[in-house]
């Protein structure tokens, strides 16, 4: 378990290198609790009192919020103490933690290749032992995939089960607020601070928290395996693929049971995520405009430039990207063929979700159809990077919670992930079933 100590002395010796960090200070929480004396990281975009946040993003420098997001709250209630702000992708729109406006993330396990993203820097801070655990958010896979790159596991929760009260908002029906650490049992650990109704978020729900039932067999449960999610998949490297296979074994011979099940939706999950996204994103983000919010230009002639030459000042290329096409999606005459089509997609992915539960307990999938790649190969091409969102954007876009769970390495020791999607506010079933997972895989007995 890395302490305190362990945590600042890595922070020394390694982030110069790996540059998970933004800002580095230590905020201690109750001296008893759940959590007490365990160093944890939180993502730059969610709110600590008197620390600066920045959400990865020239426009929000020099803002230090007056009071923490209901996430750090619980943290520092339960004992916990926070290590510092964690590097994103800007505003948390990016799939690499190479488009922070302040620095790139390097993936600890190989200083070469990405960490994931957005929430690369947390994911990083943990896999190279600065930090216990860490929180991160999730929109399209922002847990999921930097847990995968850096062989941690990294939950999302339900929507509304996390409260988002605090926490910069990207796209505000996706956003969710989750844990990531080394073992499915410590990510359990945060989770069960972090989680509960907060009548400060009006997408809060009132929903009770089970505990997890730890179990060392799966005999009886049936998990579905989509064909759209794995032979049939589209850009599913082959290391990947036959991991999958593997981990499939393995849940047979514990004793679950595999069910076929068809996600026919699947396909257009990329296009309809987007849309809906970037069509919130771009009401979001109308506020960083120089006069209400965000950094504002100097000299600007008229109003229209104070609003044009801040935004272009201060928002980097994929953020603007981002915005125009939600803008565009939302405008006259386009958001019948393009907003509200995504919305009715959207439906039809949580209907095969449904559908779904009719024969399966939980699904599996990987998390992501590759391995983490080397710094720079896609940031010139972001339609690439978006199509590697295929297998966590179903999950974002019907509320679902879901866990990545690292499985092994592929023939270049590169790490693997595998997702694991449950039914809403099931949480206690995947986290049961992920540490059987992960167990079978870090003794070899897989």
């Amino acid at each position: 378990m890395t302490t305190l100590a362990a945590a600042e002395a890595q922070i020394a010796a390694r982030d110069a290198e790996i540059g998970a960090f933004l800002h580095v200070e230590t905020l201690r929480g109750s001296t008893d609790g759940p959590l007490a004396g365990l160093p944890i990281a939180v993502k730059d975009n969610i709110a600590v009192a008197g620390q600066p946040m920045t959400a990865g993003s020239r426009i929000l420098r020099g803002y230090v919020p007056v009071r923490h997001a209901t996430v750090v709250d619980r943290l520092l209630a339960a004992g916990a103490v926070l290590v510092g702000k964690t590097n994103l992708d800007e505003f948390g729109m990016g799939s690499s933690t190479e488009l922070s406006a302040f620095k790139p993330t390097r993936n600890p396990l190989d200083v070469t290749r990405v960490p994931g993203g957005s929430s690369g820097g947390s994911a990083a801070a943990v896999a190279a032992g600065m930090a216990w655990a860490s929180l991160g958010t999730d929109t399209g896979g922002s847990i999921r995939q930097p847990a995968a790159f850096c062989g941690l596991a990294g939950l999302k929760p339900t929507y509304g089960r996390v409260s988002r009260s605090g926490v910069v908002a990207y796209a505000s029906s996706l956003d969710q607020v989750g844990p990531l650490a080394k073992t499915v049992r410590e990510v359990a650990q945060v989770y069960a601070v972090i989680a509960g109704h907060d009548p400060h978020d009006s997408t809060s729900a009132d929903q009770p928290v089970s505990a997890v039932a730890w179990r060392d067999d799966l005999a009886g449960l049936r998990i579905g395996v989509a064909r759209e999610h794995l032979d049939a998949a589209e850009g599913l490297d082959p290391d990947v693929q036959a991991r999958m296979h593997d981990v499939l074994r393995a849940l047979q011979d514990r004793g679950a049971i595999l069910v076929p099940v068809s996600l026919p939706h699947t396909r257009h999950g990329i296009a309809a995520y987007y849309l809906v996204a970037t069509a919130e994103a771009s009401a979001n983000l109308s506020r960083y405009d120089g006069l209400r919010y965000g950094q504002r230009a100097e000299n600007p002639q008229t109003l229209e430039a104070l609003y044009t030459q801040s935004r272009a000042q201060s928002l980097g290329q994929e953020v603007q990207r981002r915005i125009l096409l939600g803008t565009f999606a939302l405008s006259a005459g386009y958001q019948d063929a393009f907003y509200q089509k995504a919305c009715r997609v959207r439906r039809k992915i949580a209907d095969d979700f449904h559908a779904a539960w009719q024969t399966c307990d939980l699904l599996l999938s990987p998390t992501s159809p590759v391995p983490p790649w080397p710094l720079g190969q896609m940031t010139d091409d972001p339609l690439a990077m978006y199509l590697m969102d295929a297998f966590t954007v179903g999950p974002s876009l019907a509320g679902l919670p879901a866990l990545s769970v690292p499985v092994g390495v592929d023939r270049q020791q590169l790490p693997i992930g595998a997702q694991l999607v449950g039914r809403p506010f099931d949480e206690a079933t995947i986290l049961a079933v992920g540490d059987v997972v992960q167990r079978a895989f870090a003794t070899g007995a897989a």
